[in-house]
C-alpha cells in the first residue's frame, strides 16, 4: 500500500496561522485549491519565506527529491515555453544535468 505524501495544505496553513498571520491573505487563493500542484507549493513557499540566501539554497538543493509527476510538469513547462535545459534549470534552481537526465528518462514528453 502506497502511503500518501505530506499534507502541504495543512503544513502551510499552520505555518501561516502561527508564524505569519499577516501573509494569510496573500496565500489564501492558492491554499483554497482542492489539490496543490508542484508549482503551487513552490509559489506558496516563496510567498511565505521569500527567496533563500545562497548558503541555505545550496544546502537545500542537495536534499531535494522530485516525484514523477513533478518531473513531468517541469518537462512539459520546458516544452510549452521552448526553454533550453540551462534556462529551465535556472528558472527552477535545478542542475542542468538533472534536466538532461530527466529528458533522457522521460522521452515521451513532447519536446
Amino acid at each position: 500500500m502506497k502511503t500518501p505524501g505530506p499534507d502541504y495544505k495543512k503544513i502551510y496553513t499552520d505555518i501561516l496561522h502561527f508564524k505569519y498571520p499577516h501573509k494569510q491573505k496573500v496565500c489564501e487563493s492558492l491554499l483554497s485549491k482542492k489539490q496543490l500542484s508542484f508549482f503551487d507549493i513552490i509559489k506558496i513557499n516563496e510567498l511565505i519565506f521569500g527567496s533563500a540566501n545562497k548558503e541555505t539554497s545550496v544546502l537545500n538543493h542537495m536534499h531535494r527529491s522530485y516525484s514523477r509527476e513533478a518531473v513531468v510538469k517541469i518537462l512539459e513547462y520546458q516544452a510549452k515555453y521552448q526553454l533550453t535545459n540551462s534556462q529551465i534549470a535556472l528558472h527552477f534552481s535545478l542542475s542542468r544535468n538533472s534536466i538532461a537526465r530527466w529528458r533522457k528518462n522521460f522521452k515521451n514528453i513532447k519536446q
